[in-house]
C-alpha cells in the first residue's frame, strides 16, 4: 500500500465523539516516549502530521486521522511514566480503553514498545488485557536502529520468551525504525491485507 494522502481530522475525548464510524480505523497506542509520532509521521510519509515532543505525555486525545480517504489512523494517550496527575492519567486510561472497547470500526490495535527496553510490567499488563478481552493486536518495536543486531535480537528473543510464559503462540509482531523506515511496507501491508478481509 503506497499513502498518498494523510491528514488530521479531529481530536476527541471520547469514544462517542469520534467521526462516524463508516470507514475501517487502525489505531496506535504505547509507553509514553516509545517513538508513537516518529511511527506515524513515518508510515504517512510526512514529517509532522504528528506532533513529536521530547516530553513525555504529549498526546492527550484520541487523534484522527484519514488516509487515502479510505481509513482513519487513530493516535491514542501513551500510557506509563508520563508525568501527569494520578487522576489524569487514569482518565487517559479509561478514555482508551473505553474506546478500544467500544469502537466498532476498530479493525486492530498496534501496541508499541521500545525494543531497547527490558520487558516493561505497564506493557505487559496492557498486552494481557488485550488478551483477556479478546481484541485484535500486532506489537510493533520501535528505535530498533538505535541497538547493534545482536542486541536487537537478544532483546526481542528475550521478550518473545516472557510472552510465551502466558500466550500459546508469541503474538504477532514487527520491529521498526521511524529513522530509516524499517518495518513501514509490513505494517502497510499488514493493513491494507485487513482491509481487504473486510471489504469481503
Amino acid at each position: 500500500m503506497e499513502i498518498f494522502d494523510a491528514r488530521f481530522i479531529v481530536s476527541n475525548t471520547g469514544y462517542l465523539k469520534c467521526p462516524v464510524p463508516d470507514i475501517p480505523e487502525f489505531a496506535f497506542i504505547g509507553r509514553s516516549n516509545v517513538g508513537k509520532s516518529s511511527l506515524i509521521n513515518m508510515l504517512a510519509g510526512r514529517k509532522n502530521l504528528a506532533k513529536i515532543s521530547g516530553t513525555p505525555g504529549k498526546t492527550r486525545l484520541i487523534n484522527h486521522f484519514i488516509i487515502n480517504n479510505s481509513w482513519y489512523l487513530v493516535d491514542l494517550p501513551g500510557y506509563g511514566f508520563a508525568k501527569i496527575s494520578k487522576s489524569v492519567r487514569i482518565k487517559w486510561e479509561k478514555m482508551s480503553q473505553d474506546y478500544l472497547l467500544h469502537r466498532v470500526n476498530l479493525i486492530n490495535t498496534f501496541i508499541l514498545i521500545d525494543s531497547r527496553l527490558t520487558p516493561q510490567k505497564s506493557d505487559l499488563e496492557f498486552i494481557s488485557w488485550f488478551g483477556e478481552k479478546n481484541l485484535p493486536f500486532v506489537l510493533i518495536f520501535t528505535k530498533s536502529d538505535k541497538l547493534s543486531k545482536s542486541k536487537l535480537n537478544s532483546n526481542l528473543e528475550n521478550y518473545k520468551s516472557i510472552l510465551l510464559e502466558y500466550w500459546e503462540e508469541a503474538p504477532v509482531s514487527v520491529v521498526t525504525s521511524a529513522r530509516t523506515g524499517k518495518g513501514k511496507d509490513e505494517i502497510l501491508t499488514m493493513i491494507a491485507a485487513m482491509n481487504k478481509k473486510m471489504a469481503i
